[in-house]
């Protein structure tokens, strides 16, 4: 009896449209043709899907790539099929978003976790001296409509503008904020703050993601 009770409540629910959180670390995507996914994120899948590295901008290598100085990548995945797809990243919580058409978001390439084929998307590297000091920062530019997903390290705080954040902690941004870097002029002594670089968002037309993890 207690075996299927765990059966049951943990059983997906079926004959839903759209990206479905099974529970916050675990996705549900419908796919009825193609979906685009962060690669080994697939745990599991029912009906008929095939998966395929797909090349990304910059031409030559797989996925989404990062400032060729920093050997980091984001590799995605296209999925095709019918069926159900199951996706996770590493334990992160999931947030499901839709996008209208022309709406867009800047997220971190590492937080994506899946998004509709209906999404235009665009490698956007920001190229500052602060920026390299913090290793840099390679963000995708996504536009709807579609839904999109992304992941986070616990819950995520929306925050609207002005605000100051941290380059680590921060996943997310509407695209028509155009965010600075500001470097602390501040003399420390002794044990640095780790708190340097920072970046600023102005504007109250759209909002800023932040999890409470620094990469």
């Amino acid at each position: 009896m207690k075996r299927e009770r765990f059966r049951r409540s943990n059983t997906p629910q079926e004959g839903h449209d759209g990206f479905r959180k099974e529970n916050t670390r675990l996705l549900d995507v419908p796919v009825d043709g193609t979906v685009l996914i962060k690669a080994s994120s697939m745990i599991a899948y029912t009906g008929e899907i095939a998966f395929a590295g797909k090349s990304s901008a910059e031409g030559g290598l797989t996925g989404f790539l990062k400032d060729a100085a920093s050997g980091e990548g984001t590799p995605i995945m296209e999925a095709e099929g019918s069926g159900h797809l199951y996706v996770a990243d590493r334990g992160k919580e999931l947030q499901v978003l839709e996008l209208a058409e022309d709406e867009s978001i800047s997220i971190n390439g590492d937080d994506i976790l899946a998004f509709e084929s209906s999404i235009d998307y665009e490698i956007e590297t920001i190229e500052t001296l602060s920026a390299a000091a913090t290793g840099g920062l390679t963000n995708v530019s996504l536009t709807g409509p579609g839904e999109i997903a992304l992941s986070t390290h616990g819950e995520p705080l929306v925050v609207t503008p002005p605000v100051t954040t941290d380059p680590d902690a921060t996943v997310a941004w509407s695209t028509n904020l155009s965010p600075s870097f500001e470097v602390t002029k501040k003399f420390e002594i002794g044990q640095p703050s780790g708190e340097a670089i920072q970046m600023a968002f102005t504007g109250s037309d759209g909002f800023v993601v932040v999890q409470p993890h620094e990469r």
